[in-house]
């Protein structure tokens, strides 16, 4: 009988310690909101969905960009770390053309690539924004990096939610369905 309830405690606390870790991210934003959400999707095929969380938004209910906050990322197809990375800094260069000079793309490439994991449908990707300080990723299970590097997340978080993104609807999505016009350009963060 011993054994058995030893069997069934040592259970318990595994279920636990992965539910609580799955949620790690959240030690940032504990009594987190889902402002907005929406679903990326290329030549028809749905890539991810992306959900925005902050505990609070701003005076219209929308992304406070000077608030730390998470962007949750869960895909529904496959993507490799390499092409993770290489659509970023694409992103990043498209965006702001030559602001960042190739060194500093290279260090970026380099956090990225210790940061990020291949994906398979199902998988959930989380970068917390940390203004002041930089991001930290999560995994559905754990933290992935640290990037103390406040160019960077700003520079990173624009993919989704500058003006010029290339999906104007799904950052509109994110930041609450049209609840406010608040930017993140890389240069106001």
């Amino acid at each position: 009988m011993r054994a058995y309830l030893k069997i069934i405690f040592l259970a318990s606390v595994m279920l636990f310690t992965g539910i609580a870790s799955a949620q790690t991210w959240k030690q940032h934003l504990p009594q987190a909101k889902m402002l907005g959400g929406g679903e990326f999707r290329w030549w028809g095929f749905s890539i991810y969905t992306a959900k925005i969380w902050q505990q609070t938004p701003n005076k219209d209910g929308g992304l406070d960009q000077s608030a730390s906050f998470a962007l949750e990322i869960t895909y529904n197809k496959s993507i490799s770390r390499e092409r993770f990375v290489d659509s970023s800094i694409d992103e990043i260069k498209r965006l702001h053309g030559s602001k960042y000079n190739a060194e500093k793309l290279g260090m970026w490439r380099q956090y990225m690539e210790k940061a990020f994991i291949d994906v398979k449908s199902g998988d959930q990707l989380i970068g917390v924004y940390l203004p002041g300080m930089g991001c930290r990723f999560y995994s559905q299970q754990t933290l992935l990096a640290e990037i103390p590097d406040e160019a960077f997340a700003n520079a990173f978080f624009s993919i989704w939610l500058d003006p010029r993104t290339k999906d104007s609807n799904l950052r509109q999505q994110l930041l609450g369905n049209n609840k406010s016009s608040a930017a993140i350009t890389g240069s106001t963060m």
